[in-house]
């Protein structure tokens, strides 16, 4: 039975049901740019798929997966975006079950070369769209836009808003299959302090455990964990361990008998506690779909209950799609059994999900609802942004993975999944020192900023390779910090409308089709353009600057560029592409410290970057970094910055919040001053108008007003005469 759906907004659906497998076929008529449908290791736009594969949606453990690739990988999110000059349209295929999406473009390429100009002109584009699931039942949502902003905001209201992260998840994480014992731990804490590079984060694998039980340590090589937890936060930093899905099989361990005997094990067919093999050998693995285990799960986070933790232990999901060695492609039988009798081909890939889900409540609960959890997961599906944060897997350290990583971040964040990075250096092989840096460069652009490495490759920590290459890491780290201010802003818009940190250049240039199939630059919010090195030995980037009538600022030289061109930047192994919008307003720390809470301490300064019209504008978000106050008792304050008529205004920016802090405003920079002022006048309510000192540079039309002392959550004016 096929049934034809025609609506507004052009799109034609015809949905198709069979005795077990759905499909749908959806026409966009007048797009020729989909976007979406992670996780695939490909291009920003998807592809054609006549000539080929389609899109598998199926959460598999892909060792070192394959670039340019249609094969599913560890999540899935069936979200599919069409954006033309005029309109975004979404088409949410909510089904978890193995899924197959196959895309045609018409009129195609081919067909353009063969068609007479003048019937060409006739040709309307569109594209096609055909959804295939393995089972299930049609629940596929249409989300109008018009925009993109509006889209992000419906789907989020779809599925949920992104989680706030706390402050330290967004500083840098350092991890390795795995850190030896304690004494490496404290080492590698230390060699960070040596060298001056600041970081947030330590992580464990898999080895920290007693024989890969997770919830235990290994009695000989963390005999002390923590101990270890209290020596990290002394300097106010963190510990992450491993929780993978699967139990070891051992009837003298307490944990296995308490899931065993409280029915929190998958079933296979038969009736029995599914068994597979994983890292501990023979597993078995746990029903999240039940709630029963999910709140079980979650008391296993309790400190009374994980032995060896304190409050300062965050948790890291991995092999969640699940991983089953030896198991069909590596994961669990279709046929197994999960709660309420549901066959796993129903809903393998909310398995992850479902961990993430209940990790994330364990944590909230370990702090009595007080605290925000950090929970990284490798498997995902549409809501994951709800829990926490999400990786690309099992890379390599090459050039086209360094390449491959932007679109796939782009392409997450698109659908939703917006706190996302990839692991910098690559998991697997060893990067060469060019390497390195560039893709600490591209990462500390991105969302998620975590350095990983497999135990067979060499040991990777920032100085290691000499230097050149520990001082240029080193800066992209601390620069990393000084921007926290901003990206934490983001992460609060992103809280609050769902839109993403990162963004395709399309979201910002909705109307400009050269920026439609870009995926190697990216926007960081409306103000920061991004253009990471991502090929060897080169000396010179192009780099598109959208916009005809922007005007954009390259952020170390400040050097003005128009907009609507492409721009050749000569580059060396020092260089990271980045330019500020004119129109906005950038918050950076000014100073450096070892981690986010020494720079959350320190004061900020403010960059104004003035378009054609002299006008900038842009936002500020402050809390305390790390619980719910925010939420449950208005802790916060939320700041906006207008430039207008050589006046720069900082007030509320609406929202009812009241947050008491000491942050102070001490240098502001205005870019795009025609001429030299003849003074600067800072005026704050209640007190004598004041000059202030400041310094003008002609040459890049650059004003700097320094030693202020203007507190950010209070009102001020600041006049340029």
């Amino acid at each position: 039975m096929r049934t034809q759906i025609i609506s507004a907004y052009g799109i034609t659906c015809c949905l198709s049901a069979g005795p077990s497998s759905i499909g749908s076929d959806v026409c966009f008529h007048g797009f020729s740019h989909v976007y979406g449908l992670p996780e695939h290791a490909d291009g920003l736009q998807l592809r054609d798929t006549r000539d080929g594969e389609p899109y598998r949606l199926y959460n598999l453990d892909v060792f070192a997966y394959d670039v340019y690739s249609r094969l599913g990988l560890y999540g899935s999110v069936p979200l599919l975006v069409a954006h033309n000059p005029d309109r975004t349209l979404g088409v949410f295929w909510l089904n978890a079950s193995e899924t197959f999406v196959n895309v045609r473009y018409s009129p195609s390429e081919h067909q353009d070369d063969q068609t007479p100009p003048v019937k060409r002109k006739r040709m309307q584009p569109q594209t096609d769209v055909h959804w295939l699931s393995e089972s299930g039942v049609i629940d596929c949502v249409v989300l109008l836009g018009p925009g993109p902003q509006q889209l992000f905001s419906q789907y989020a209201q779809l599925t949920g808003f992104p989680a706030l992260p706390p402050l330290f998840a967004l500083g840098y994480h350092q991890c390795r299959w795995n850190y030896d014992d304690e004494a490496d731990v404290k080492a590698v804490d230390a060699g960070f302090d040596r060298h001056g590079i600041p970081y947030d984060v330590i992580w464990l694998d898999i080895e920290h455990t007693d024989g890969k039980r997770y919830f235990t340590w290994d009695p000989a090589l963390f005999p002390e964990p923590a101990g270890l937890q209290r020596h990290l936060e002394e300097k106010k930093r963190r510990l992450v361990v491993i929780s993978d899905p699967h139990i070891k099989v051992d009837p003298d361990w307490s944990l296995y008998c308490e899931a065993r005997d409280g029915g929190h094990f998958v079933k296979n067919r038969e009736g029995r506690i599914y068994q597979g093999s994983c890292w501990p050998g023979e597993s078995s693995y746990l029903d999240f779909s039940n709630p029963d285990t999910r709140a079980w799960y979650s008391r296993c986070f309790g400190l009374d209950k994980y032995k060896g933790s304190t409050a300062s232990l965050f948790v890291w999901n991995d092999m969640n799609e699940p991983s089953v060695f030896h198991g069909p492609e590596q994961t669990m039988p279709k046929d197994a059994v999960h709660h309420g009798g549901w066959e796993h081909r129903e809903l393998h890939n909310l398995y992850g999900f479902f961990q993430h889900m209940a990790t994330a409540e364990g944590l909230i609960t370990r702090s009595g609802g007080l605290e925000r959890p950090f929970v990284l997961s490798r498997s995902f599906f549409a809501g994951s942004q709800r829990f926490g944060a999400v990786w690309t897997g099992d890379n390599v350290a090459s050039w086209e993975y360094l390449k491959i990583s932007i679109p796939m971040v782009l392409s997450l964040s698109v659908a939703g999944i917006v706190f996302c990075g990839a692991d910098v250096g690559g998991f697997v092989q060893d990067p060469e020192p060019e390497l390195l840096v560039r893709w600490y460069q591209a990462a500390a652009l991105q969302p998620f900023f975590r350095g990983h490495s497999a135990k067979v490759t060499k040991r990777r920590e920032p100085w290691l390779f000499g230097d050149e290459v520990t001082a240029a890491i080193r800066t992209v780290i601390q620069e990393r910090y000084c921007l926290l201010p901003y990206w934490y802003t983001l992460f609060y818009l992103a809280h609050t409308s769902g839109l993403p940190p990162l963004r395709p250049l399309w979201v910002e240039f909705q109307k400009e089709e050269s920026a439609f199939t870009v995926d190697s630059q990216y926007m960081i919010g409306g103000a920061l353009l991004a253009c990471p090195v991502t090929e060897p030995g080169v000396q010179q980037v192009q780099v598109l600057l959208p916009g005809c009538g922007e005007v954009w600022y390259d952020v170390r030289s400040a050097e003005v560029h128009e907009g609507g061109r492409t721009l050749s930047l000569p580059v060396t192994l020092d260089t990271v592409p980045v330019f500020q919008r004119g129109g906005s307003v950038v918050c950076r720390s000014t100073g450096s410290g070892s981690c986010t809470a020494e720079y959350q301490q320190l004061p900020l300064s403010i960059t104004v970057a003035l378009n054609t019209e002299a006008v900038a504008d842009g936002e500020l978000y402050l809390d305390d970094g790390h619980s719910f106050s925010y939420r449950d008792r208005k802790a916060f304050c939320l700041r906006r910055f207008s430039m207008l008529s050589g006046r720069l205004v900082c007030r509320p920016a609406g929202e009812k919040g009241m947050f008491g802090c000491d942050t102070a405003i001490q240098s502001v920079t205005v870019l795009g001053v025609k001429s030299a002022p003849s003074a600067v006048v800072v005026h704050v309510p209640g007190a004598k108008d004041a000059s202030a000192a400041f310094q003008y540079t002609e040459t890049c039309c650059m004003l700097t007003v320094t030693d202020l002392n203007l507190k950010a959550t209070t009102d001020w004016e600041m006049l340029i005469l």
